[in-house]
Formats: C-alpha cells, structure tokens, sequence
C-alpha cells in the first residue's frame, strides 16, 4: 500500500516534547520502516515547515523529506479538487481547499490518506478517497465510497 501521509499525523511523529501513540504515528513508523510505501506532497511540507519554528527544525525536516516521492498536483487536479469541495460541500461537510487537493492527490494516484483529522473521513463518504483507520486495522483503509459524477 502506499500512504500519502497528512501534516496532521507528521506533527506529531516529530514531536520531541511528548511522545505520542496516536495508532497513525505507530502506522506511519511501520511503513517508513518498510511496511508500505510512503509519499508526499509539497503541500504536506509546506504546513510543516510553516508550523516548526527554527532553521535547524526545517533543515531536518527538508532533509527527512527529501527521501520521499514528491507528488506535485497539476491544473486538473486543481479543476479535480474543486469538485471534491464542491461534492462535499453540497452533502454538508465542510473540507477546506488545501485538504481537497491532498484528497485529490491521493484519489489521482490511488493512494490511502493517513491522517488524524476527521474532515477526511467524512469526505470519503462522497468520493473515492480512500482514508487510513484504526476501525478496519486488517483492512488498513476505510472504503472510498463509489465514484459520484
């Protein structure tokens, strides 16, 4: 499987001040161990270097992130995501304009989100967005739901 993993669950894997056993940091521990594949986008980095503070903490971070596939998002992912947050605005769930274009990234390119944030979850009920849970730990992901037009 390869995991496009969310600035949620990055944060607190690198968390130095507390550690953390959220099951989406021991699920990102295993595939950067070499369970599954794992990828990013500059999206991703972007938010976590805007929410370190200090050079060194971005310099490691840049450098962490340099051995991950970098997906960059195209003019139709962009047109792509505006349909996610039109899609899930029109069922009632609010999903901002970042987090549309990382699900789209992830439904582009068949990849399962691993992230804490819970707006995911409730946007992959109406599209195929394929979300990492603790719910279905054998299965590993929730269902994406069947592609609406």
């Amino acid at each position: 499987m390869t995991l496009l993993v969310d600035t949620s669950v990055w944060s607190l894997a690198l968390r130095r001040d507390v550690e953390v056993e959220e099951p989406e940091v021991q699920a990102l521990k295993d595939a950067l161990a070499g369970a599954d594949i794992v990828v990013t986008t500059g999206l991703v980095l972007q938010e976590l270097l805007q929410g370190f503070a200090g050079a060194k903490a971005g310099e490691q971070i840049v450098e962490r992130f340099s051995a991950l596939a970098l997906l960059q998002p195209d003019r139709e992912d962009h047109v792509a995501a505006a349909g996610v947050r039109n899609m899930c605005r029109r069922s009632g769930v609010q999903i901002g304009t970042v987090d549309a274009l990382i699900a789209q990234l992830c439904i582009r390119h068949d990849l399962v989100l691993l992230s804490t944030d819970p707006d995911f979850v409730h946007a992959a009920k109406h599209c195929r967005l394929k979300v990492w849970s603790t719910h279905a730990a054998k299965r590993k992901v929730l269902p994406a739901a069947a592609a609406k037009k």
